[in-house]
């Protein structure tokens, strides 16, 4: 299978190729149906284009090898993709994900019409529907300034529904630690995974390189998902606004005159620092503003995933 990993179309390309607009999304109020939706339509969407070949690793399906029982060869695959394919079953699978996802109050901040609340649930459950139709194991860890919510990963009846529930209770933190959360975990979760943090990261960052290297150090994979507004990204202001710190409560009059580019070099440095600390420990990256379609963040989970197989299995080969 070709292993190389095409480039995701940027956010104008997304809607074009059929994928759902955010708005439209999160008009759908039942969070799991959101999350079936950007699923399915992401898969419909791989098998018309030329990335077809990619969607495979990902399915519940494995390339035949001698020995296999012929009687699992799926026929239909093998009619679109003149390659031999039998499905996985779940004991072949032994992924286990845990999702830490930010509730403090700055995730509540919509100006684009879409809350960064909403959206990283939206991409939390997205991400958990996917890895439970694969049969892997999902759990979740809430937090704002420490642990509101944890549920350990599992794969049972009932699991997938239970974790949609705590996705949807309302973000009742104020302040967003980063460090105390993350240091929980290592402490909660002693089998080796994947760790899925969803946050705006907009927090001091001095112990995330330390915290991520040792969950590294334990054997986790980890991939960090930044969540913020357009507005919050590009200053898109154009006259002045008051505007108040929603984890503070302090107002503050601004100019966007004035204040723009003290903010953008402010922010830049800010984001620098959280992809140097994430490159420093061999973590995944992904920025996403709340206007981008939900499949950009479920195709980048996936290539980070590609990516930590064949790390892994050219370690594997090299030792």
């Amino acid at each position: 299978m070709q292993t190389d990993i095409p480039s995701f179309p940027v956010a104008g390309d997304l809607t074009k190729q059929g994928f759902v607009d955010p708005r439209a999304l999160m008009s759908i109020r039942h969070l799991e149906l959101r999350a079936k939706v950007v699923v399915e339509g992401f898969w419909t969407g791989l098998h018309r284009s030329p990335y077809h070949g990619f969607s495979v690793e990902f399915t519940e399906y494995r390339q035949y090898t001698p020995g296999d029982d012929p009687r699992h060869l799926d026929w239909k695959l093998f009619a679109r993709s003149d390659r031999y394919y039998i499905k996985k079953f779940e004991d072949e699978t032994n992924l286990r994900c845990s999702l830490l996802v930010d509730r403090s109050r700055s995730m509540e901040y919509a100006e684009n019409g879409i809350s960064k609340k909403d959206y990283a649930n939206t991409l939390a459950a997205t991400l958990s529907y996917f890895l439970n139709r694969q049969g892997d194991a999902v759990g979740l860890m809430t937090f704002d300034k420490s642990i509101q919510e944890y549920m350990p990963a599992r794969n049972r009846p009932g699991h997938l529904r239970q974790l949609m529930q705590a996705l949807e209770k309302p973000c009742e933190g104020k302040q967003t630690d980063l460090d105390d959360p993350m240091r929980r975990m290592m402490d909660l979760i002693h089998k080796r995974g994947l760790i899925v943090v969803i946050s705006d990261f907009l927090a001091p960052l001095d112990s995330l390189e330390h915290n991520l290297t040792t969950l590294a150090a334990y054997g986790h994979e980890v991939q960090l998902f930044q969540i913020l507004d357009p507005s919050e990204r590009h200053f898109t202001f154009q006259s002045p606004v008051q505007l108040e710190d929603q984890e503070s409560g302090v107002q503050m009059h601004v100019d966007p005159q004035q204040a723009r580019d003290s903010y953008m070099l402010q922010l830049n440095k800010h984001l620098g620092r959280l992809k140097d600390a994430c490159h420093a420990a061999g973590a995944d990256y992904t920025l996403l503003t709340t206007d981008q379609p939900l499949e950009k963040g479920l195709f980048d989970f996936l290539k980070a995933r590609m990516h930590g197989r064949r790390s892994v299995r050219h370690r594997g080969q090299g030792g």
